[in-house]
């Protein structure tokens, strides 16, 4: 499993994440090709090497032709880019992104954290997400910035993102809706739960953007609360502003897990589990096929008994970190639950083969179980026993028996 994990120094904003992750070892051109298919006119996406303070590192921008307003900073970071916003709806922007030629999983991801924006905004005006008008976020610029780190997020094969805490400018901030208090709203709104450090730098330091992209990654792709991997990258990514007491940077570390590089019988998944009471029986079995079907790795219950001894359910979902959203939805709007734990955790799983038996009644798949080059476990496939039992009127058992032996 590949895991990033982002610290940052001077802040965060949507240019310096895809700055970083192209200082990781993302290819321009490869943003380039699937950046050119969305629906928002001519744009550039340029990358150059800076060094400061005896660091060295990337800085991205986005060039729009015949913008004279338009300039190289980095968003949020002291400037005024409002000029040639067109202060599209979340409801247009994501159909740029679903008319594009990006692949299916950058769309999902890039929704994903619009979604979290429009959602903060919503919050803070009291209105519907899909109706929030974005201003700095729905410039071209600030759409290249979200899907670009998107798709690099993609390239680099990412299935779970960390971050150190976040630093806090102070002071206001000058933007689209006037002067605000430094962090903006939205920007307080999205980092919810996650920490953040308080310093003495009167700028803008950590965007609505950049608050977006890696709060949304993180509740997309969780790592876990003591991430370990082996270091396979590292990036930094610059911005523009001159801070007064630290450099003006966001660093990023590629870790593969070190359970995976070592052995592939380990994995990383994730378990989710809330507690039943008031919900037929039947939609549980119902919401446990959906919830396989929708690519859980197990789902399974238990009977429990809850406050004041009242008997219940436990349903135990096991999935990939990547499925985590979907198993939520279907949790939340099929079962009758409040609340879904969540944790990380690893199994050791057994390699795995099939090989035919030949039995009296036809032949039937088992399922071998091999731990250190033996076979340690043989199962037949009960599908394969129950064809062959009604096929010949007999026990599913007596097929299942004639398959195991030698």
């Amino acid at each position: 499993m590949n895991l990033l994990r982002f610290d940052s120094v001077g802040g965060a904003s949507g240019d310096m994440i895809l700055a970083t992750l192209i200082d990781a070892g993302v290819k321009v051109a490869d943003l380039r090709r699937p950046l050119a298919t969305l629906p928002i006119g001519d744009f550039a996406l340029r990358s150059r090497r800076v060094t400061r303070d005896g660091l060295s590192g990337t800085h991205v921008s986005v060039a729009i032709p015949h913008d004279h307003h338009h300039d190289d900073h980095d968003h949020g970071h002291g400037h005024d880019r409002h000029h040639h916003h067109e202060h599209r709806t979340m409801r247009t922007i994501r159909g740029i992104i679903r008319k594009s030629r990006l692949p299916a999983a950058v769309k999902e991801t890039s929704v994903a954290v619009f979604q979290a924006l429009a959602e903060s905004e919503g919050r803070i005006h009291r209105m519907p997400p899909d109706d929030v008008h974005f201003h700095e976020v729905g410039a071209v610029d600030s759409i290249v910035d979200i899907v670009g780190a998107c798709i690099a997020l993609d390239l680099l094969g990412v299935q779970a993102v960390s971050c150190g805490p976040l630093p806090c400018g102070v002071g206001t901030i000058q933007c689209a809706h006037g002067v605000m208090p430094n962090p903006a709203p939205a920007t307080l709104d999205l980092l919810k739960g996650f920490p953040v450090e308080q310093t003495d730098e009167p700028f803008e330091l950590v965007t609505p953007t950049g608050a977006a992209l890696l709060t949304a990654w993180q509740q997309r792709f969780p790592a876990g609360s003591s991430p370990v991997g082996v270091i396979r990258a590292s990036g930094t990514g610059f911005g523009t502003r001159t801070l007064h007491h630290r450099p003006n940077l966001l660093r990023v570390t590629l870790l593969e897990s070190a359970s995976h590089a070592a052995d592939s019988t380990h994995d990383d998944c994730l378990v989710l589990e809330c507690n039943l009471d008031d919900m037929n029986p039947e939609w549980i079995g119902t919401l446990t096929q959906r919830l396989l079907a929708a690519g859980a790795l197990d789902a399974f219950t238990a009977a429990v008994h809850m406050k004041k001894q009242r008997p219940g359910t436990l349903l135990t979902v096991l999935c990939r970190p990547a499925d985590r959203e979907a198993m939520l939805d279907l949790l939340f709007r099929e079962s009758t639950t409040f609340g879904v734990r969540e944790h990380l955790t690893r199994r050791t799983m057994l390699e795995r083969r099939f090989v035919d038996a030949k039995t009296p009644y036809g032949k039937v798949r088992v399922k071998e179980g091999l731990w250190k080059g033996r076979v340690v476990t043989r199962a037949p496939e009960h599908d394969d026993c129950a064809r062959a039992a009604e096929r010949h009127g007999i026990a599913v058992r007596v097929v299942y028996q004639a398959a195991l032996r030698p």
